[in-house]
């Protein structure tokens, strides 16, 4: 119940495609990713997942077109949708997503799948 500073949060970690949580509410996890370059293409069977640029510009990629994102701007990938992220310079993000979702989906990286529940 007391405030989150989100940019002190942000400046406590420097990796990409890390995401690390710092609230939760209603079965859903509120979560900081740094993101830099290309993410593989993957799915979230069960579950939609929400970005939001909080600095830089973010690129959500579908197999038939591309959604370009900056700073105060969100979308909303639904549930089953292939996609990918990318990022040209260093992005901040927020995302919002059920309790527990590997952020690789239905795929398995050992350069991208991070650990679920890493909180600041």
């Amino acid at each position: 119940m007391e405030p989150i500073n989100i940019e002190s949060k942000f400046a406590l970690f420097s990796e990409h495609w890390r995401p690390k949580q710092i609230a939760r509410l209603n079965g859903q996890e509120v979560k900081l990713a740094k993101v830099k370059g290309v993410f593989p293409w993957h799915r979230h069977e069960s579950a939609d997942e929400m970005f939001l640029v909080w600095r830089g510009r973010l690129f959500v990629d579908y197999r038939d077109r591309r959604v370009e994102l900056g700073p105060g701007e969100m979308t909303v990938v639904p549930r089953g949708v292939e996609h990918r992220t990318a990022a040209d310079e260093e992005t901040h993000i927020l995302i919002f997503e059920p309790l527990g979702i590997r952020n690789t989906g239905d795929i398995e990286s050992p350069e991208f799948t991070a650990p679920t529940g890493v909180e600041l």
